[in-house]
């Protein structure tokens, strides 16, 4: 029998929970309403740049390129969900992880929504927690205003318009920077938990499992770490593991998701792929579109962004998290003018940003850089969801 002392301090705690709870959303409320504020920019400039051609800016959001088989997932599974022809095989619903759909499946039960609102509905939600996220991991490290700045330029991103969308970069990121704040803050049995739920969620979590399992290993070499450290190291990258291997009893081989994923033409080729496209944009100048410019950029300042990361003596963790969504980005065959859609969940590489506009003193200058940054966002935005004919 539960004495009442007992049930006393249980409400205690629960209300000591609820009020920590309550301080961190305050502390990072600045942060969420710049990153809200920038994005309904990029929104909005989609939904008027729709309206200028009859058509839905919200809808294509919630309809175009992959969202569809995310939705098709949610409503009938993988098995009701019918391949469709490709010219290198069926693309077929087993090379999209299962988290993102369940979520909107959750949400299409739960609420009255359509597939495809409610898939915007987890997008959205969980945009704000993975802005939420990137503000913790850098006001932990840097102080509160840089922690505000971090979460604001990751709204301001140039493929920023997929937070807004209905993919599952958003949901991933949400993970990815409350796997890295568990463990920078010594948590290490909620970053293999969190860092196991992302794993779920896109083929990037094993980028993700190597840096917490790394981390994890390198503060018990260090004997800095415990049993919850070694637990941690082992459960991160079971999310992913498990999806690979659940693949393969369906198809019938152990490499049946890499089987799957050849109607894409993803396979790591070690970068062959990424030097012949940049070889062709910088030899055939007169069939290049701006976003294949867009991206050789954001690559080249990704990499300048990791080196200045590590002389930041950056977190172990968090180096090695962007340094491993780099290399997959760099090194992987799939279609090129999604690299730095890839490249959206490491938000590592934003702190670098953050610590130098922090330097600058006037808030009005600190702000008109973000709004105009936010601005060219979202025209690029609107660009490459009218305008751009292929998948961002």
């Amino acid at each position: 029998m539960v004495t009442e002392p007992a049930v006393r301090r249980d409400d205690r705690r629960a209300v000591e929970r609820a009020g920590r709870l309550a301080g961190a959303l305050r502390s990072a409320a600045p942060a969420l309403l710049g990153y809200a504020l920038v994005r309904a920019v990029g929104v909005a400039v989609v939904a008027l740049w729709g309206a200028q051609r009859g058509k839905s800016g919200i809808g294509r959001l919630s309809t175009f390129w992959d969202a569809p088989w995310y939705q098709a997932i949610a409503v009938h599974g993988y098995a009701g969900t019918t391949p469709v022809p490709g010219p290198y095989g069926p693309y077929q619903p087993y090379a999209f992880f299962p988290a993102y759909p369940a979520m909107i499946k959750v949400f299409d039960t739960v609420l009255p929504l359509r597939p495809n609102q409610a898939a915007l509905l987890v997008a959205w939600v969980a945009a704000l927690v993975a802005a939420w996220g990137i503000y913790a991991v850098g006001s932990h490290l840097y102080g509160h205003r840089v922690g505000v700045i971090a979460a604001v330029l990751w709204g301001v991103t140039p493929y920023a318009v997929v937070e807004s969308a209905a993919y599952s970069e958003q949901l991933f990121t949400a993970f990815a920077a409350w796997t890295c704040y568990a463990a920078l803050t010594r948590r290490w049995v909620w970053a293999g938990v969190l860092c196991m739920t992302a794993g779920l969620t896109r083929p990037t979590g094993i980028a993700l499992a190597a840096a917490v399992s790394a981390a994890a290993l390198w503060e018990l070499v260090r004997r800095r770490g415990d049993w919850h450290t070694a637990l941690g190291m082992v459960i991160a990258p079971l999310g992913f593991l498990g999806f690979l291997a659940w693949v393969g009893v369906v198809k019938g081989r152990w490499d049946g998701y890499f089987r799957v994923q050849d109607a894409w033409q993803s396979h790591f080729d070690f970068g062959r792929s990424t030097y012949h496209s940049l070889r062709d944009l910088l030899t055939q100048a007169d069939q290049v579109w701006l976003t294949q410019v867009v991206v050789a950029a954001v690559l080249a300042g990704s990499v300048v962004l990791l080196v200045v990361s590590v002389l930041q003596r950056q977190p172990l963790v968090l180096v090695l998290f962007s340094a491993a969504m780099l290399v997959l980005a760099l090194g992987d065959a799939a279609y090129f003018n999604s690299r730095a859609r890839f490249l959206l969940p490491a938000f590592g590489l934003l702190l670098p940003v953050a610590n130098g506009l922090v330097r600058v003193r006037s808030r009005s200058s600190l702000v008109l850089l973000l709004s105009s940054a936010a601005l060219l966002s979202a025209a690029y935005g609107g660009y490459v969801v009218f305008v751009y004919p292929d998948a961002p």
